[in-house]
């Protein structure tokens, strides 16, 4: 994966929060937070997030609210990111300055898919531990997004845990992946798409395999355009997506899918009623169906008795 050298990084959709506070006596926890696709969880999967995060609010926490995502003695500061994420050569450089491409890039594409429709949100880069809408939260639960103040949470360093821990391939590519599904459950939350889940249900036909599995077709219709998708200045911020990028993009798919996970970081054993986001292979179908067609009304996993 190439940015394009010469475009200009906007950091205006990231608050860096890394080393300010943590846990600090924020609101309760209201809504569900929805994992990174099992990124960072093991052996019980996104359950941990419920649990932790969820506060058993149930369904009706699943709305948007108006917490700014920081809790008491929380603060972010955006002036380091801002000095050294100016451009796509930045972006070419930094893992930092690359996922703030990503973002501006997946949102101009949600943007131009949506229109009026789609509502851009912020990133929160964070260390060790985070305050939400949906409670508290530690570099473990890996990346997630809160519907409750619709914005998307994620310590940089899960990036080496799923090369050293899951045994990932890794890359910007796979960073990016990453970060286009997180904003695939903003996309169903703004549109309603999550609502029709019961929290906390599980199985591999689950309402919640089917959300993860559609974030996951919605990461690749972002990737289809990518190459493609204008920023503010009418260019693209990203220059080459290859054929190893999407290779990668497969692997990771399948090194967090529930049967991987619960066969190799977890018991040993595979339990499909335990599913929360869907086997390897059913990440890996519905990325590339998201990619090959890079429509969104192909991503519709829940009108569909054939998840793959």
């Amino acid at each position: 994966m190439r940015y394009n050298e010469g475009a200009g990084l906007d950091t205006s959709n990231v608050r860096d929060q890394r080393g300010r506070g943590g846990f600090g006596g924020g609101r309760a926890g209201r809504g569900v937070a929805v994992g990174g696709g099992g990124l960072g969880l093991v052996g019980v999967l996104v359950l941990v997030i419920f649990q932790v995060l969820g506060g058993g609010e149930g369904g009706s926490g699943l709305g948007a609210g108006t917490f700014d995502g920081l809790g008491q003695g929380q603060t972010a500061d955006n002036g380091r990111l801002e000095q050294s994420c100016r451009t796509g050569a930045d972006a070419n450089e930094s893992v930092e300055c690359a996922v703030v491409a990503d973002i501006e890039s997946i949102q101009d594409f949600w943007s131009q898919a949506l229109g009026d429709a789609y509502a851009p949100t912020d990133t929160v880069f964070f260390s060790g531990s985070v305050q939400t809408s949906c409670g508290g939260a530690t570099s473990g639960s890996g990346p997630f997004y809160c519907p409750a103040d619709q914005l998307v949470y994620i310590d940089l360093s899960f990036f080496d845990q799923l090369e050293q821990q899951f045994g990932a391939q890794g890359g910007l590519f796979v960073n990016a992946y990453v970060i286009a599904h997180e904003y695939g459950h903003h996309v169903q939350n703004l549109l309603g798409t999550n609502r029709q889940v019961t929290p906390g249900e599980t199985g591999p036909t689950s309402g919640t395999v089917r959300l993860e599995l559609q974030a996951d077709c919605y990461a690749g219709t972002w990737a289809n355009h990518a190459e493609t998708v204008p920023d503010e200045s009418g260019q693209p911020l990203i220059a080459e997506i290859t054929e190893d990028d999407i290779n990668r993009a497969l692997d990771a798919a399948a090194r967090i899918g529930d049967d991987f996970i619960q066969e190799n970081l977890g018991g040993g054993t595979v339990d499909q009623d335990a599913f929360t986001h869907g086997s390897s292979e059913q990440r890996q179908r519905w990325f590339r169906t998201g990619y090959a067609s890079g429509d969104p009304r192909d991503c519709d996993t829940f009108s569909t008795d054939d998840l793959g």
